[in-house]
Order: structure tokens, then C-alpha cells, then sequence
């Protein structure tokens, strides 16, 4: 049927069913004869097994999705995991999507490759329009691209960093449709900024003909992110929408998932893709979905649900006992935000110390933002990088909560994170009180 099975499946009929394909593809027959530069030879025994003899790759020369006659073994397995993969995002949430398949490339590479395609369609662009977020890689897929990006600030509402609609709409209108080649926003991303407004862009996108480019890097394991890409496609304009492998389903870092409601067009990026592509993304995340069934998978979003009003909970106690407040983020739904208000006045080193105070002390993920640093990304400098704005009003930390998390991460975060406050907050005093002294000693020597 092409779907997820509901129940998972245990290791040992996975394994058959790889080694059932793994036959298939010619470089396994027993009498094959090859003659070519690319007849799947594998010298390691060891890397033979570690890719269960699936050594072809996915793909041809002129279009990543098509099938290879000497490979039907990895043909299959790629059909396969583009069909499974497609039931687990309508499961997640957009109904309506109607293609998709999986890219060897991590999310920034797999954007500029929707990017390149659209350039085709519009010859004459040159920009993109992009919400700002500060993460380099979403940034860097746009100048690799070859495109002018144009960031629009976001403005804030509350604590939220939000899309600023109206600067969107007035900078199309200087620019002209015409020149430019899409808009590309966000869904999951640090707080305090929150996804993008997808419907209000949606229905930008489709007023004014311009293509819509979502990046969903790991917005799969949000109910609140999907649907916002269901809503969009559903009164405006949504072309594709681009997420990560590792971040969504718990793979190794490499692979990615573009998406989308028109089926010609998804191929049409599927076939920009240049030559054949590694099968070791689409192997594990096909691994990955029959163990756990969609059963499984649907248990785990509710669990990572669970623990973000679990964090979110725990973390504003903890702000409260330090004087600090959780930031009040209602639209985010993976990613949460503390102020660090009274490290920030006391000491200005004393916001980047805790970062590295945490990192000592194995707790990896969580963000440290101080204010005003400044970051040049490609010959474009940010104000205030890290926290998507020119000055967000306080320093702050971020912890998420994503798929995967146990109760345990979260209570043994809580208990470093408390200790290094107090850690902290002493040597500012410290630091302090020495600072008082020196200048008291300063003045009495001047009088």
C-alpha cells in the first residue's frame, strides 16, 4: 500500500525485507559480469553490511527519483520511502500535501535546490524575501542560490517576534513581482520569535503570482507548524516546504524531505538534482519507520507535546525563584525562552559565561542570546544576531522541547541550569563589589 504500517515492525523482519531488496540490484548476483565504472564494487566487508549491500544509490544522472534497471533493489527501496515519508507528514498534519521525497542534503542545501528550480520559472529574479531568522545555514542557501536576499525585520508583539506583513507586502511593491524570485519563510524556530504568519504570506504569494518557499526544518514533530502549512496551502500559496531528516525522525544529520501541494513541480526539483545521490539517508529514515510504525511515531509526538508543557512549567518556577521570567511565547510550540535580565545588568561577560557554564556540564541545545552581539553572514551584517531582532529588549536562554525528549533531560537541565545561575549571579556580585572597591580607592587617591 506505500504507507507506514500501524504497528512497528521488530529488527530481524526489517533485515530480511533490506536483505529481500539488497538481491535485487546486480552488483548481488551471483553470475553478474560488470563491466562499467560503476558496478556497485565495495572493497569493505565491513561497509558492504553497514549498507546491506545497497551500494547503487537512489536515482540516475538526469533526475534523482527515476529508476535504475541494474539497481531495482535501491529503485524499490527509494519508491518506497518517498511513499512512506508522505504518509507520516499527512499523518503529522498537512492533509493535502501531494508529493514528496527525501534528498541527501541537510535542509540548507535542499532549499537551494528549490531555489535553482524556480529560477527557471523566473528568469528575471533576483531577490528573495525573507522573514529575518538568525540561523546561518537558511541564509547561506539563498546566496548560494545566487539571490539577493532581502530581510524583513520582524516586529515585536509582547515578547513574540513576529512577521511584519505590511513591510513584506510594501517591499514587493518596490521591487515588483516580476523581479522577485519567491518568498521564503519559516515555521519552527528559537524563541522568542515564532513561525512565521503562513496564511497572511500565503495569500500574498498568491495575490501577487510570487512562489512560496516554507522552511519546516523541524516543524514535522509540531501539530501547530503543520497546520499553519495546511492552512497556507489552503487560501494562498504554498510551492514547497522543506524538513529535516535528523531533527523530525531521529537519524543521522544528512538528509532532508521536500514537499509539496503541486506534484509536477516537486518533480520538477527532483530532476534539478544533479546526477545520483547516496541511499543511506532514505535507508535510515525507512528503518527508522517500520521499527517504529505509525503507531509509534504518533506516540512519540504526543510525548514530545507532553514534555513542553512539562518544561515550559518547571522553567518558569525556576525563573521565578531567580527573579527572571519565562518570556511569554504562546505561538512557539517547540522552542522556549527565559530572560537573563539580572546577569545582563550586572555583568555583560557574565550571559556568554553561562553558556559555556552549561556546555562544561553536558547539558547541549541550550542557546545562550546576550544582546547587541553582531554577526556578517556573506557581506550582510545582523544587529542583535542569535535573536532575530536589531535589540530584543533582554539577554536570554533558550531550551526546546522536541522529539525524543524524556522527563529525565528535562529535570537534569533544570537542576545544572539552577546551580549555574547561582554560580553565576555570585561571581557578578563578586565581580562587582571588587569593581566598587577599586573605584572608591580610585576616588580617595584622586582627592
Amino acid at each position: 500500500k506505500g504507507k507506514c504500517p500501524e504497528d512497528g515492525w521488530d529488527e530481524s523482519t526489517i533485515e530480511l525485507f533490506l536483505h529481500e531488496l539488497a538481491i535485487m540490484d546486480s552488483n548481488n548476483f551471483l553470475g553478474n559480469c560488470g563491466v562499467g565504472e560503476r558496478e556497485g564494487r565495495v572493497a569493505s566487508g565491513l561497509v558492504a553490511r553497514r549498507h546491506y549491500r545497497l551500494i547503487h544509490g537512489i536515482g540516475r544522472s538526469g533526475d534523482i527519483s527515476a529508476v535504475q534497471p541494474k539497481a531495482a533493489g535501491s529503485s524499490l527501496l527509494n519508491k518506497l520511502t518517498n511513499s512512506v515519508v508522505l504518509d507520516i507528514i499527512k499523518l503529522a498534519g498537512v492533509r493535502t500535501v501531494t508529493n514528496c521525497f527525501v534528498v541527501p542534503m541537510a535542509t540548507g542545501m535542499s532549499l537551494t535546490l528549490c531555489f535553482l528550480t524556480l529560477r527557471h520559472k523566473r528568469p528575471k529574479a533576483k531577490y528573495i524575501i525573507w522573514p529575518r531568522i538568525d540561523q546561518k545555514s537558511c541564509f547561506k542557501s539563498m546566496i548560494t542560490a545566487g539571490f539577493e536576499p532581502v530581510v524583513i525585520e520582524n516586529v515585536l508583539e509582547g515578547d513574540e517576534l513576529r512577521t511584519d506583513i505590511e513591510a513584506v507586502e510594501a517591499k514587493i511593491k518596490t521591487l515588483g513581482a516580476e523581479n522577485i524570485l519567491c518568498v521564503h519563510s519559516t515555521t519552527s524556530c528559537f524563541a522568542p520569535r515564532v513561525p512565521d504568519r503562513l496564511e497572511e504570506l500565503a495569500v500574498i504569494c498568491a495575490n501577487y503570482d510570487i512562489p512560496h518557499i516554507v522552511n519546516n526544518a523541524y516543524g514535522v514533530q509540531s501539530s501547530k507548524c503543520m497546520h499553519l502549512i495546511q492552512q497556507g496551502a489552503r487560501v494562498g500559496r504554498i510551492d514547497a516546504f522543506v524538513q529535516s531528516l535528523d531533527k523530525n525522525f531521529m537519524v543521522p544529520v544528512g538528509g532532508a524531505i521536500i514537499a509539496g501541494f503541486n506534484e509536477s513541480f516537486v518533480q520538477e526539483i527532483s530532476k534539478m538534482y544533479p546526477g545520483r545521490a547516496s541511499a543511506s539517508p532514505s535507508l535510515d529514515v525507512l528503518i527508522t519507520l517500520l521499527s517504529l510504525g505509525a503507531s509509534g511515531y504518533k506516540q512519540l509526538l504526543k510525548e514530545r507535546k507532553e514534555m513542553f508543557s512539562y518544561l515550559s512549567s518547571e522553567l518558569k518556577k525556576l525563573a521565578d525563584n531567580h527573579n527572571e521570567r519565562l518570556l511569554d511565547t504562546p505561538h512557539n510550540p517547540i522552542s522556549l525562552a527565559m530572560s537573563l535580565k539580572n546577569l545582563d545588568e550586572n555583568n555583560d561577560v557574565a550571559v556568554t559565561q553561562l553558556g559555556s557554564m552549561l556546555f562544561t556540564r553536558q547539558v547541549s541545545g541550550a542557546r545562550v542570546v546576550p544582546c547587541g552581539s553582531v554577526q556578517t553572514v556573506n557581506n550582510y551584517t545582523f544587529k542583535g544576531f542569535m535573536s532575530h531582532a536589531n535589540d530584543y529588549p533582554c539577554a536570554y536562554l533558550n531550551a526546546a522541547s522536541a522529539i525524543g525528549i524524556k522527563k529525565q533531560d528535562v529535570d537534569v537541565f533544570l537542576k545544572r541550569l539552577d546551580k549555574c545561575l547561582k554560580t553565576s549571579r555570585k561571581e557578578a556580585k563578586k565581580e562587582k563589589s571588587v569593581n566598587e572597591i577599586c573605584n572608591t580607592d580610585t576616588e580617595q587617591l584622586e582627592d
